[in-house]
């Protein structure tokens, strides 16, 4: 079962007010919308480009995990998020594969998203996301 396409860059960053005016104002996207995810513990920005988004990260508690890469790496690319079709379906085979997965069972995401992370050291470098719209999103 293969992604259906890019569904958002995470870009962590460490205030949303000094980041945001960078990607309407040089970069001209338009923002679309803030939402806080209190099971991330971050402040989210999206920026519609194509059928993708960028999303800004910024974290509301130290204890996040993007206050930790930001304090460890800087800001920066956080993650590449694939949309895949049966979210569950495509965790069990990746499991059976021998992938490492972060989040063994898919849990709330911003956009009313069904998301789990893949662990870097299993996809060569980059933390993943997969990610599946719910039927509110799809309606």
């Amino acid at each position: 079962m293969k992604p259906k396409k890019i569904s958002h860059i995470g870009i962590a960053v460490r205030s949303l007010e000094e980041s945001i005016p960078f990607y309407e104002q040089q970069l001209g996207l338009p923002l679309t919308s803030i939402e806080v995810v209190e099971s991330e513990q971050v402040k989210v920005a999206f920026f519609d480009i194509g059928e993708s988004r960028i999303e800004l990260l910024e974290p509301t508690s130290s204890s996040s995990a993007i206050a930790k890469f930001i304090e460890k790496r800087g800001e920066g690319l956080h993650h590449l998020a694939l949309e895949v079709e049966d979210i569950r379906t495509c965790l069990q085979n990746l499991r059976e594969q021998g992938t490492r997965l972060i989040h063994e069972e898919p849990k709330a995401g911003a956009h009313q998203m069904q998301i789990a992370f893949l662990h870097p050291k299993s996809t060569h470098g980059t933390l993943m996301e997969l990610c599946q719209q719910t039927l509110a999103e799809t309606e």
